[in-house]
């Protein structure tokens, strides 16, 4: 087995999404007997705004890897690094997308083009592209990377599933981190227009954006809904699995997804879900969900009113969740997609 580098900014075990695939995979990597060193780059090489001394660190960090170790490379510091620093580097590059830069939720247009171009330049320098779904795959292609060299390796799931779900009442879980493109703001404004139903919601997920935090906090308040709605944070590993075994319905209103870890984890729990026809999310819940468009708080709340009257239709979906679940890879599936490209360099 061919042994390889991964660079990740940050505290790598953080719980995102794009940092859990990065940590479980490295962890599988290396599990499998891979020399697999991590390199463990500043959080601030993530950003496409990082100072000058920064930049020249973090490409001498890289440049300095031996030539003959192939290098996987987290998408963040992949898109932020300039175009002429990635050409300088002398090993082989395996860039580990999750989704253009340039296409996050809230950027202004002339910083999205900017991201974008920055990204095609840089897709030039990848040897191989590795993505987490098939829309991923679609939407580099339409950047102009070679079909041929980009590889879908979809997350892995490695906890229990079929579980027996213990019924706790009409629960709605949300999970996503607390930034504007998990369209949080737009469930509230959804669950305020079934008011009249019987439900309680929890929305799991640290804080992204604190500014985004404190609108969700005061929309919570302003709607009346503070006694029903609760930003519950950050959860532990078991308290998480706790919440999706007791919750009725999953809902993401989420405005974009290169995948959507948390809504393949409701699917091992053989949830029925409610989110939104956007990127890779159709691909992800297959006939699973009820799909309303993105910001649109008026279809997600006739979506979560069918779900919360109708038990025959909640069974239904859930039947299709588990279903798609057990199909789910694990991490290890995930490794060994990764070990294949890494050893056909």
């Amino acid at each position: 087995m061919r042994p390889c580098a991964f660079a990740i900014p940050g505290d790598h075990r953080q719980k995102t999404g794009g940092y859990i695939y990065e940590r479980r995979l490295l962890e599988e990597l290396q599990a499998s007997g891979r020399d697999t060193r991590h390199i463990a780059l500043p959080a601030a090489a993530a950003s496409p705004d990082q100072p000058d001394a920064l930049r020249a660190e973090v490409a001498k960090t890289l440049a300095d890897l031996p030539d003959d170790r192939p290098l996987i490379l987290d998408g963040l510091v992949f898109g932020a690094m300039r175009t002429v620093d990635l050409a300088r580097l002398r090993c082989p590059v395996v860039a580990m997308l999750h989704h253009p830069m340039g296409l996050e939720d809230g950027l202004t247009a002339d910083t999205a083009r900017r991201l974008l171009a920055q990204e095609t330049a840089n897709l030039a320098h990848a040897t191989r592209i590795v993505v987490t779904s098939p829309h991923t795959r679609d939407t580099y292609v339409r950047l102009g990377a070679a079909p041929d060299r980009i590889t879908v390796a979809l997350p892995g799931y490695d906890g229990p599933r079929d579980l027996p779900r213990t019924d706790a009442g009409p629960r709605i879980l949300s999970v996503g981190l607390l930034a504007r493109r998990k369209g949080h703001d737009v469930l509230i404004r959804a669950l305020a227009q079934v008011a009249e139903l019987d439900w309680t919601a929890r929305i799991v997920g640290k804080t992204f954006d604190p500014a985004v935090q404190d609108d969700l906090a005061a929309l919570i308040d302003a709607l009346g809904l503070s006694d029903r709605i609760e930003l519950a944070g950050e959860l532990s590993d078991a308290a998480l699995d706790e919440a999706y075994r007791t919750a009725r319905i999953f809902a993401l209103a989420t405005r974009y997804e290169g995948y959507g870890m948390a809504l393949a984890e409701a699917l091992t729990h053989g949830l029925p879900i409610v989110t939104c026809a956007t990127g890779a999310v159709p691909g992800t819940v297959g006939d699973a969900a009820l799909l309303a468009p993105v910001d649109d708080p008026d279809a997600f709340a006739r979506h979560l009113r069918s779900l919360l009257v109708s038990h025959t239709e909640r069974d239904a979906l859930s039947a299709r969740s588990r279903a798609l679940g057990r199909a789910l890879p694990r991490w290890r599936d995930t490794a060994n997609v990764m070990g294949k490209v890494l050893d056909g360099l």
